[in-house]
Order: C-alpha cells, then structure tokens, then sequence
C-alpha cells in the first residue's frame, strides 16, 4: 500500500503528518504536484513533479492505495477507480458516496457564478488539522498498518 498525495495546494501541517505517520509506519508516500514541494526527508517518502499531478496520479494510484486530496473531481475518478480518497480534512470518499458530493460541489458552483451563492472560504486550523490526523490514523490502523515496535534501547528515559 502507497499514499499518494495530491501536494499541490496540500497544507504544510498535512505534509507533515503523512510523512511522519509513513516513517513510523513504514509505508511509502508519494507527494505528486506540478512544482517542487518540500517534504520531510525520509527513506519513506518520495517526490515527484508531474506537468498534470491528476493525471500522474489516476495512471498510478491502484485499489489498495489510498490518495490525500481536497479535489473533488480527482477524488471521483479514483473513487470510480476502487481507489479510497481521503480529503485534508478528514472526509473519506468510496465508490457509494463520491457521486453525491461531486454533484453537490457542481449545484453549488452553478449557485456561486449565478451569484445566488456567496463563495466563503471554511477556514483551516487546529480542529480540521486533528480531524485529518484522526481519520488517517483510522484508515491505516483499518489496513493493518501499525507503528513499528521502538527498541527499549532506542527510548530516551
């Protein structure tokens, strides 16, 4: 199992946790964007800069990946795909519910350049920081993905 990560416009903090959580855990996460990213330095996490990070990341992801991103589209072609999404928020998307919250995010698009719908920005902090760190955890504890076992040797007392 791999993350792939939509890096692109993934916050900072997200980046963090992610490469943290795949150095304890082991598991490779892939950052993918169309510029260069800085992520933590880990034999565990990779970069790559695509020129359409979707479409590097459709042609790579397969079913047992799971894929980071806040965009909706490219959360419905992988979801389409078996793939599992999980936004920076928390919110994790399959094949049964992606349809409804693309088709939401398009009635509300249609609503905002009518000028029916105030475009407003839902703020980024502590609490939607923890809800992504919960719901990670949650999905790679699912998948059998534990934290490896510190030596005694290796703790500070």
């Amino acid at each position: 199992m791999r993350v792939i990560v939509d890096a692109d416009s993934m916050p900072t903090r997200i980046r963090e946790i992610i490469a943290r959580q795949a150095d304890r855990r082991e598991f490779l996460a892939l950052f993918v964007a169309n510029r260069v990213i800085p992520v933590p330095h880990s034999r565990f996490v990779r970069a790559e800069v695509a020129d359409d990070a979707d479409e590097s990341i459709v042609a790579q992801a397969v079913a047992d990946d799971l894929v980071i991103t806040h965009d909706v589209p490219l959360a419905a072609r992988l979801a389409e795909a078996g793939v599992t999404v999980l936004t920076d928020r928390g919110r994790r998307f399959t094949r049964e519910d992606i349809r409804e919250r693309l088709s939401d995010r398009d009635f509300a698009m249609e609503l905002r350049e009518a000028g029916l719908l105030e475009q407003r920005f839902r703020g980024y902090g502590k609490k939607e920081v923890q809800a992504f760190s919960n719901a990670f955890d949650r999905e790679l504890t699912a998948r059998g993905i534990v934290a490896r076992e510190v030596d005694s040797g290796d703790q500070n007392s």
